[in-house]
């Protein structure tokens, strides 16, 4: 399967100005996801999509590919995501999958990229995506939504919740580090096609940096991890 590996690294941040270029424990915070990028075996092509000079000349200080600018268009501050990825695989054709990977996520390793492009080669899936699971008190069977007249019910129905933590079933969210879809997925609308699944990230190593309190915590497990 030929995946290629895109890093989305816009020029506009607003939590953090510059972040993507900013200096984290003494190495630029693109620099990890290009480390962990690179050193995967998993991924045919490794590229950033951004539409600033100075990170496309960091990005490609650091090892990175760069193959062309994005447009005004698609690095505005309420661009999602998605339409990003399709101008890539538009733009480069040929590939089967995608790994997305945020450069925010200084933390996942190469071996996380290899699990979920493996899992989702070895598969029926149409996307993997790196999760981490969710604590008893913010499980899905015990969270309520309120009604516009104020009635609560619970976000799997109804209103009686699982008397007990240890009868709650596993609950998972999206940890941001690492989204694996095939490419027919992609160009058909969605990150996530119609089957999902998951691979598990270890909390110690996960961090999404969008404020400066988040870069600061991201700054201590870097240092802490070595």
């Amino acid at each position: 399967m030929k995946v290629l590996g895109i890093i989305p690294a816009r020029g506009g941040s607003k939590g953090v100005p510059r972040k993507n270029i900013r200096e984290l424990a003494g190495k630029p915070l693109l620099g990890y996801t290009a480390d962990a990028a690179l050193g995967a075996k998993t991924l045919t092509r490794v590229i950033v999509s951004t539409d600033d000079e100075e990170i496309r000349d960091v990005a490609i200080s650091l090892g990175l590919d760069v193959p062309f600018l994005r447009p005004d268009a698609l690095a505005q501050d309420d661009t999602p995501t998605l339409p990003v990825i399709q101008h890539v695989l538009r733009t480069l054709e040929g590939y089967d999958a995608m790994c997305l990977l945020q450069p925010t996520d200084p933390l996942r390793r190469a071996e996380d990229i290899d699990a979920c492009v493996s899992l989702l080669i070895n598969s029926d899936a149409d996307a993997v995506v790196s999760m981490l699971p969710v604590p008893a008190h913010h499980n899905p069977h015990w969270v309520y939504f309120q009604n516009q007249d104020g009635s609560l019910e619970l976000a799997t129905g109804g209103v009686d919740p699982i008397p007990r933590r240890q009868l709650l079933p596993p609950a998972f969210h999206r940890s941001g580090s690492v989204y694996v879809t095939r490419s027919e997925a992609v160009l058909a609308g969605s990150l996530y096609g119609n089957k999902v699944i998951g691979h598990p990230m270890d909390p110690a190593r996960t961090v999404n940096i969008d404020t400066w309190e988040d870069w600061a915590e991201a700054e201590r497990k870097v240092r802490e991890l070595g």
